[in-house]
C-alpha cells in the first residue's frame, strides 16, 4: 500500500530553503526601510529650502527670521512643519538660510 504525502526529508529541505530565502530577504527589507526614511528626510529638507526661497521672493528678498516663522505660515505649510522620519529636528542656518537636520550631524 502506497501512502500519499511528503517524507520528513522532503519537508526539512523545503524548510531549509524557506529559511535561506528569509535570511536573504529580511536584511534587505530593513535596509530599504532605512534608506526610504533618509530619502524622505532629504526631500523634506529640499522642500523647506525651496519654501524659504519662495518666501524671500514673495517678501522682496527678505528671508524668514526663523524656520518657525516659515512653517507657522499656513500659506507655505498648511499642515505645519514637516517631521523628520528619523526623529531629527530641522533647523535653519541664519547666515545661509539653508535647512539641515539634526540626525545627520
Amino acid at each position: 500500500m502506497k501512502r500519499k504525502g511528503f517524507t520528513l526529508i522532503e519537508l526539512l529541505i523545503v524548510i531549509l530553503i524557506l529559511g535561506a530565502l528569509a535570511a536573504i530577504a529580511i536584511p534587505r527589507i530593513t535596509t530599504s526601510a532605512g534608506t526610504a526614511k533618509e530619502n524622505a528626510c532629504a526631500t523634506n529638507i529640499d522642500l523647506l529650502n525651496s519654501q524659504i526661497e519662495l518666501y524671500a521672493a514673495d517678501k522682496d528678498g527678505v528671508y524668514p527670521a526663523s524656520l518657525g516663522t516659515l512653517t507657522g505660515n499656513k500659506d507655505y505649510f498648511p499642515e505645519g512643519e514637516p517631521e523628520c522620519p528619523l526623529k531629527g529636528k530641522y533647523s535653519m542656518d541664519e547666515s545661509t538660510h539653508r535647512v539641515s537636520c539634526s540626525h545627520t550631524k
